[in-house]
């Protein structure tokens, strides 16, 4: 099965990287974001890439085009023109590059590149979440409903800690950052059938969260997998450095290859 990445966007939240890269290439670990969502899924033996390119897109092209010099250690000779690669280290992947536009929003990018896709399921996700979601369990979930789309769900934590108190205002225990609300929120791993493309509209300005998926939520085909594992979007500067902490500190629970 393809596994199809948003890697376009702009970014803007996390200005501090973005100025000056795509929001995919941002590293955790020394390696893209990009390269540890597509580690996760070729874990699950899905090595077939299609990466829908925007905002700096050449950045990424530039990665995968050297890909081995930038996982190797080198040797240059330069008094005989020579180049030695070291310690070589690749992945079996297929990586296609899609230029979808800078501007596009996520329906449109899709629609963009329909006819590199096919009329096979897929995978889909973002180029800016970790986690350790079992890909071959939302698969399976996927074939047991006739659904054209399987929405991974989380739910997220609080962004406080919660206190436990009694009736005088006495402090019993504290709760760091338990559960929200107890919403679900799109965690971005999708399965999807061909069919979804009748609901994604002819034009670049398409977001593919609202109209789409509201629509097939009305039609019954928008299902839901619920992950109660780990799953962390890159949405700030904090994330970012959160998730270097974990990966630093070998506690990266997204890492399960």
């Amino acid at each position: 099965m393809k596994v199809v990445i948003l890697a376009g966007g702009l970014g803007t939240r996390l200005s501090e990287e973005t100025d000056i890269k795509p929001k995919p290439m941002v590293e955790i670990g020394g390696k893209p974001i990009l390269w540890h969502i597509m580690k996760l899924y070729s874990k699950y033996h899905c090595n077939d890439f299609i990466i829908l390119l925007g905002y700096k897109g050449y950045y990424i092209k530039e990665y995968f085009a050297n890909y081995f010099l930038h996982q190797s250690d080198i040797v240059i000779d330069l008094k005989s023109n020579s180049m030695e690669i070291l310690n070589n280290s690749s992945e079996p992947w297929k990586v296609t590059l899609v230029d979808t536009g800078i501007n596009t929003m996520t329906g449109g990018r899709l629609n963009r590149a329909r006819s590199v896709i096919g009329n096979n399921d897929f995978m889909l996700t973002y180029g800016d979440g970790v986690s350790n979601v079992n890909i071959k369990l939302l698969e399976q979930f996927h074939s047991t409903h006739e659904g054209y789309l399987t929405m991974t769900s989380y739910q997220p934590q609080g962004r406080f800690g919660a206190l436990n108190l009694n009736n005088e205002n006495k402090v019993q225990s504290f709760q760091e950052k338990p559960k929200g609300d107890g919403g679900w929120v799109n965690a971005g791993f999708f399965v999807c059938s061909p069919q979804i493309f009748d609901y994604i509209e002819n034009n670049d300005d398409c977001v593919f969260e609202e109209g789409p998926l509201m629509k097939l939520a009305e039609d019954s085909k928008l299902y839901t997998y619920k992950h109660v594992g780990f799953w962390k979007p890159m949405d700030s500067l904090k994330d970012k450095n959160d998730l270097n902490e974990l990966w630093s500190g070998g506690e990266a629970p997204w890492k399960v290859w």
